[in-house]
Order: structure tokens, then sequence, then C-alpha cells
């Protein structure tokens, strides 16, 4: 079974609530190593949320604000979620393979915590079509 990848480019978080119902943010995509190196740096703001992936730790060295952070296991499911402010080290999470990040503040509304779980539709918001996971 092979292992697949996100190409960069824009996407659709849906956060999963409890009625099978999700919350649908608009979402951009790093997985090659140029984005997910250059991820939020020199952004004033983010509209939706990032996913860098594969990751599993991030800094905030030369950033401009604050953001949320929620790693991700292999099955999407949220392990941790930390607020980070710049320029700090985030420790990595060993069962972490996918890293979303937002503006500090943004994941708690979207019902982003613990033990939550994420899908990622690849595509614009108008044309996403099938769900994306990786496993």
């Amino acid at each position: 079974m092979g292992r697949g990848r996100w190409r960069d480019g824009p996407a659709v978080l849906v956060v999963v609530g409890q009625g099978g119902e999700g919350v649908r943010v608009p979402l951009e995509i790093a997985g090659s190593y140029r984005a997910r190196t250059k991820g939020l740096l020199g952004r004033d703001s983010v509209d939706g949320a990032m996913l860098l992936s594969p990751a599993n730790s991030v800094h905030t060295f030369r950033m401009r604000m604050a953001i949320d952070v929620a790693y991700l296991d292999r099955r999407l499911n949220v392990i941790a979620v930390r607020t980070m402010r710049p320029g700090r080290l985030g420790l990595p999470r060993l069962r972490a393979r996918h890293v979303l990040e937002a503006e500090a503040g943004a994941m708690g509304g979207w019902g982003v915590r613990i033990g939550a779980r994420v899908e990622i539709v690849q595509g614009r918001a108008e044309s996403a079509g099938g769900t994306g996971r990786l496993g």
C-alpha cells in the first residue's frame, strides 16, 4: 500500500462534528519541502489555515503574528493544540504526521481540539469534490 501525499495548493479543511456535520475552512496545503519551509513566514494574516505535511514540529521565528498549531496523526485526528507567539520553537510530537496552522484563536472557534477529527478536501472550496486522506 503506497503512501499518498497532497500537492501544494488550495483545499478545504472539514472539522468533523459529533453529529457528522462539519465546519468548512479554506485551507492552503504545503506538501513540498519548499512550501513547508516557507509556511506562514512573512505574512500578516492567513485566510483560513495552512497544512504542513509531512511535519511533526514548527517554529515561529521571523513570524509577525501568534498562531494556533494543531498536531495531527496519520488518521487526521488532533493529538495536540498549542498557541505559539512569534520567536518560539515547538517541540516535535512523535505521533504527529501533519501540522495545521491558523491565526491565534481560530481553531477554538472551529472546534479543533484534542480528539477531534479533520478531513482534507483537495481543490478550491467551490470545486472540491472528494475527501483526501493520508494513511
